[in-house]
């Protein structure tokens, strides 16, 4: 099927936005501060929009799927949900540390994520502005084998000058049912990478021009091995009158980062 429709819709909204812009440089009264919805994962539609990767596409033996899971249980039958049941992705797969053989040595295992694809339109990348607020929001159920649940990561990029840096932060839970929970984390505490390594000189994160986010499993630091699986339902940018829940955030000596590319 021809992209053209989504290539067409995406610069259609890059123009809508860019008039709004223009707008509220001129005075026009505008909810700043109200949540913005940078990505729904709710439909098949949605999830084109996403890629994936892992360790096995250089040698690793880990697996990696981002599907739509339309069935209407929860991932623990019982487990009161935060909102009505409806459609939403599942990032899932198998996390191995080993490498397939020739690969042993060579390639170090243990990694799978996904990410939104760039989106480009007839004047150039759309980019999301997030600088009018302060937390990322993610509405998220952890499933699978609990050691593998202290090891995701979400993964920012924006479109500053060295393409390769890379914005990281832990995904904390507070739940362990399986049930759906609102995770924020606020922008200023993410941490800046590049090639999987932690920047002697962090920076303020270019907020005004986002143009990925993503969500990784990492664990070849800690050993961590076995089945995962998450379902994401959605992913906002928020401020403090919306936050629900207390953030929790990385240590700021960063003694439990653990780095990998996405």
């Amino acid at each position: 099927m021809s992209r053209l429709p989504q290539y067409l819709h995406r610069t259609s909204k890059l123009m809508r936005d860019s008039a709004s812009r223009m707008l509220r440089m001129t005075g026009a009264d505008e909810p700043l501060r109200a949540p913005v919805t940078l990505f729904t994962l709710n439909s098949h539609e949605d999830l084109k929009h996403f890629a994936t990767g892992c360790d096995a596409d250089m040698g690793g033996r880990s697996s990696v799927h981002l599907e739509l899971d339309e069935s209407s249980a929860q991932p623990n039958a019982g487990v009161k949900a935060l909102q009505p049941p409806r459609p939403h992705a599942k990032f899932w797969g198998e996390m191995r540390l080993s490498a397939k053989p020739g690969f042993e040595g060579k390639v170090r295992g243990g990694y799978a994520g996904f990410r939104n694809m760039p989106r480009s339109t007839l004047f150039g990348e759309m980019t999301d502005d997030v600088s009018n607020h302060k937390f990322l929001a993610l509405r998220v159920c952890a499933a699978g084998h609990p050691r593998t649940r202290n090891s995701y990561y979400v993964n920012i990029q924006t479109d500053g000058p060295v393409t390769s840096d890379l914005w990281q932060h832990r995904l904390f839970f507070s739940r362990d049912d399986g049930g759906w929970e609102d995770i924020f984390i606020p922008f200023e505490n993410f941490v800046l990478t590049n090639t999987g390594e932690i920047q002697p000189e962090q920076i303020t994160m270019y907020r005004e021009r986002l143009r990925t986010v993503g969500i990784s499993l990492l664990g070849g630091n800690n050993g961590v091995e076995g089945l995962y699986a998450l379902g994401v339902d959605s992913i906002r940018a928020v401020n403090e009158e919306d936050v629900t829940t207390e953030p929790k955030i990385e240590p700021t000596d960063g003694t439990q980062w653990q780095r990998q590319p996405v």
